[in-house]
């Protein structure tokens, strides 16, 4: 045996967005056994197989049109406005399960939109919360992932400046510094989620702190290359895995420390799984 010492981070797992869809879901799969849900519920694979198990049905925007008098999950990342009018139209009894910050957001865009403001946000282009913060504009905000998408020559004067909640706060001020130094006029939101933002800082303390840090994450989640990418300026010795059956225990030297963490689309469960597995070897 390897005999490693293994600690989870206290701080690691889902964040309230996520905790609050999945107990929503879990209640109702409790009572009816089948729920359908827009998109997965969590950019986490296998935390979506095991609501799968328990009845929880994932569909697309196509296949929503065709499902009429049903009950549909809306997850935390939110939805445009015309999710809501074919709901309408179909029936559907939605159990919005938006993240509060999300919703927030969204309403601080449309406000901005409604007053004609030029929109830039900074954010992933097609995901799920972008979809749904660019339906607030009627699709007419700009969304970017990098200021090299950004013509200066090509910007008005003045734009108004928004996040999606999940990026890092440090590139977003960092965008902001270097459009108002390009002579654009910039009125900023930090619309940053800081249980998210916190957890960057939160990470950086922690990866120190061990020999190895296995970073346990979706592939799907941006918020966990994001969180991957931190850790492993900390800690050369960061390996990303989805599974416990991606940890490789030549990865690791008898008797050292290993430190787990993850996204906030991580299950804690998950993470108790690779510290077990690691435990063991």
């Amino acid at each position: 045996m390897l005999n490693l010492t293994v600690t989870i981070d206290d701080h690691s797992g889902f964040c309230f967005g996520v905790v609050y869809a999945i107990e929503m879901a879990e209640d109702i799969l409790d009572e009816e056994g089948i729920l359908y849900c827009l998109g997965d519920i969590v950019h986490n694979d296998e935390e979506v197989h095991r609501l799968q198990q328990k009845g929880l049905k994932i569909i697309d925007h196509q296949e929503l049109q065709a499902i009429h008098n049903a009950k549909v999950l809306i997850r935390a990342h939110g939805e445009p406005p015309t999710t809501y009018k074919l709901a309408l139209e179909n029936n559907l009894e939605l159990i919005d399960a938006s993240c509060p910050v999300v919703l927030k957001l969204q309403n601080r865009i449309k406000n901005s939109h409604d007053k004609r403001e030029d929109i830039y946000i900074y954010g992933k282009h097609g995901h799920a919360e972008v979809i749904g913060l660019l339906g607030q504009t009627e699709n007419e905000a700009v969304v970017f992932q990098d200021l090299d998408e950004l013509k200066t020559k090509d910007l008005p004067h003045e734009i108004t400046l928004y996040s999606q909640t999940t990026k890092s706060t440090e590139q977003f001020y960092e965008i902001n510094r270097v459009l108002i130094d390009r002579g654009i006029s910039v009125k900023t939101h930090d619309t940053i989620c800081r249980q998210v933002s916190n957890r960057d800082q939160e990470l950086r303390a922690f990866a120190k702190k061990f020999d190895t840090i296995i970073f346990v994450s979706g592939t799907k989640s941006s918020n966990g290359k994001v969180l991957y990418n931190v850790c492993k300026q900390q800690n050369q010795q960061t390996y990303f895995v989805s599974a416990t059956k991606e940890v490789n225990p030549k990865w690791f030297i008898k008797g050292e420390s290993v430190g787990i963490c993850g996204a906030t689309s991580t299950p804690m469960w998950l993470m108790e799984e690779v510290k077990s597995y690691l435990e063991k070897i």
